[in-house]
């Protein structure tokens, strides 16, 4: 354990935690999109940016990438801080203005309009990189990644065309901090990256819960009976 201080606050840590992972720990709030604990850190919205000091050197760092070490001085709210946080929304929502999250991000930190030019399209993607990432290795079919460079960049399939190595579980969907990948289900079907997905139906109460093709991968997968996982979670207890 090392001890720290956050916003004035003495605090105790595991020597191996971030930054971040002690705010948080403890209560105290800062900002990010592009993270989350099941996957790790990734550093790229830069929304957690914080500023540190150990000795008499002060610097901004990325409070998800950073790890704490005994003395290390923390403030997370800074006139620094804010700046950087209030200009990468500025960005963000210039890249984003169709996304609500982004809107009420930014309307919390006082930023009402960006300075620079709307990207037009209805985007919402940031390119975080949780939906590539929670693909291949929460998942672990890769079916889709980044492609292309600068403002070009853009996540998607291969070609940007339907793929039979996508399994419709939907995952990228829900942990999308944006809501920037479409997913729509409508009479037992279930569409994501240009395909259609047949719903299974629960053998005991009828309601619609996976994708077929996601529940034959996952029965090849573990070795288990396919009619195992053609019973809902709720049906199993």
């Amino acid at each position: 354990m090392v001890n720290i201080t956050v916003d004035g606050i003495g605090l105790q840590a595991n020597k191996e935690a971030t930054v971040l992972q002690v705010a948080r720990e403890n209560g105290i709030d800062i900002p990010t999109l592009c993270y989350n604990e099941s996957l790790g850190p990734e550093g790229r919205c830069r929304l957690c940016m914080v500023e540190v000091s150990k000795g008499n050197r002060t610097r901004i760092v990325t409070s998800c990438l950073y790890p704490v070490e005994e003395g290390l001085q923390v403030r997370t709210e800074t006139e620094k801080v804010l700046l950087i946080r209030r200009m990468v929304l500025e960005l963000l929502l210039a890249r984003c203005p169709d996304s609500e999250v982004i809107q009420a991000m930014a309307v919390k930190m006082g930023v009402e309009k960006p300075r620079f030019q709307l990207d037009e399209g209805n985007w919402k993607c940031i390119l975080c990189g949780l939906c590539v990432k929670t693909c291949e290795e929460a998942v672990g079919v890769s079916a889709i990644g980044l492609s292309q460079r600068g403002s070009h960049k853009k996540v998607g399939t291969p070609f940007l065309e339907p793929t039979m190595v996508c399994i419709g579980c939907g995952a990228c969907h829900f942990i999308c901090p944006t809501g920037a990948i479409k997913m729509t289900e409508q009479d037992g079907i279930r569409r994501i990256w240009g395909r259609d997905f047949k719903l299974q139906a629960c053998h005991v109460c009828g309601n619609f819960f996976a994708p077929e093709y996601q529940l034959e991968w996952m029965s090849k997968k573990a070795g288990v009976p396919l009619e195992f996982f053609q019973t809902c979670q709720n049906c199993r207890k």
